[in-house]
């Protein structure tokens, strides 16, 4: 005899973030459940009248559950394939991908109505990175929507965040295949396997375009580097000279292997090992343009303040070692992070590094990333291009 789906009943005036269609319940708005649900499981949502709110992944914890549906559906194949579709649709119709980029995300959690799950797309490989038990524990039957819908797949990935891990990474159709991943027709080695993330940091694909057209002729540092994708970029664009800066070899042996797979002449580009905030304070000043693309400061609330501080130094580094008149490229895609708390810290450091600076443009996530009206806390990606006089 199967189990009857859980319900999870929510306080009366708890519900109205529901009603306005935010896909997280928290544990403290949990009146009481006809069953205790397993971390995982689907479980409807009902108001203190009983009257359904929505359904979705129950887990322990702050976030008890992320809704899936506002329609009370069962979660069986056709759900799955139905959600992927339109995600699918979005991206193959809607976002201006070119016809020289092979890789985007498919599947962006609560921006696709789908909290808990990442797919991206590496030309015919897709990676399914699950950040909940509920996304992990279905894994199978949304590689089968997957196949459905992607007719082209050869390979499917299984990458459970770190975090979330509960069964090991694996292939769930095919095998490892060589592919010939793009960005704007540049070209990169992507590892899903063992990379950061998916293997790549696709949400920057429209921010590296918009420094390779700033990039003619300048001398460029691009810091916290990974697998050089701001590097090539600049030097597509013209950089005269361009330095790759990380702290860990591995990212910077990865970055010289795009550097030779797009036959850069190497004399225009060389790779350093240190740390960003110390290597800019020994600098001489003239960088024409600076890349500070930091990993999350901060992942949760706790965090934030000593986030804001890393977020000033690295800044203010910048910002007193730039040459006159030049661009500063600076990213924080914390999610514990809003928009203006980054530009606060900005300004802070500019204050200190008393230079007049002012903002050319205001970037964010391209829109294969997209951010949920309903759900402000997607927007993680924040960056601007500052100019310091």
């Amino acid at each position: 005899m199967s189990r009857e789906t859980p319900i999870i009943q929510i306080k009366e005036g708890k519900e109205s973030s529901l009603r306005r269609f935010h896909p997280w319940v928290f544990s403290g708005a949990i009146s009481g459940v006809t069953e205790m649900p397993q971390n995982g499981e689907w479980v409807k949502v009902v108001d203190s009248k009983r009257k359904f709110l929505g359904a979705g992944h129950y887990q322990e914890g702050s976030i008890s559950v992320r809704i899936l549906s506002f329609q009370d559906l069962p979660c069986d194949d056709d759900f799955w394939k139905m959600k992927l579709a339109n995600a699918w649709k979005v991206r193959q119709t809607g976002i201006g991908l070119s016809p020289d980029t092979n890789m985007f995300r498919w599947v962006h959690g609560e921006g696709d109505g789908l909290p808990g799950l990442i797919i991206d797309v590496y030309d015919t490989v897709v990676v399914i990175q699950p950040h909940t038990l509920g996304m992990e524990q279905n894994a199978e039957h949304i590689a089968k929507a997957v196949e459905s819908v992607f007719a082209g797949v050869k390979a499917i990935y299984l990458k459970p965040s770190e975090k979330q891990l509960s069964s090991p990474p694996r292939y769930l159709k095919g095998e490892k295949v060589n592919v010939e991943c793009k960005e704007h027709g540049i070209r990169y080695a992507v590892d899903w396997e063992t990379g950061q993330k998916t293997g790549f940091f696709i949400d920057q694909r429209e921010n590296r375009k918009l420094l390779g057209t700033l990039a003619n002729g300048k001398k460029i540092l691009n810091t916290f580097c990974y697998s050089g994708g701001f590097s090539l970029t600049a030097l597509q664009g013209g950089a005269i000279h361009v330095d790759s800066l990380d702290s860990s070899q591995q990212a910077l042996d990865l970055t010289l292997q795009n550097v030779e797979l797009n036959k850069v002449d190497k004399a225009k580009h060389q790779v350093i090992k240190a740390d960003a905030v110390e290597y800019i304070k020994t600098v001489a000043t003239d960088y024409d343009i600076i890349v500070l693309d930091p990993p999350a400061f901060a992942k949760h609330l706790s965090a934030r303040h000593k986030a804001v501080q890393g977020y000033r130094k690295i800044n203010e580094a910048a910002i007193r070692k730039i040459k006159p008149g030049g661009l500063i490229f600076t990213f924080s895609c914390s999610q514990a992070i809003d928009k203006e708390t980054f530009k606060g810290a900005v300004m802070a450091a500019a204050i200190d590094a008393r230079r007049p600076v002012r903002i050319l443009h205001q970037l964010h996530q391209p829109a294969d990333h997209p951010v949920s009206l309903f759900h402000a806390e997607g927007e993680y990606l924040k960056g601007l291009v500052i100019e310091v006089q």
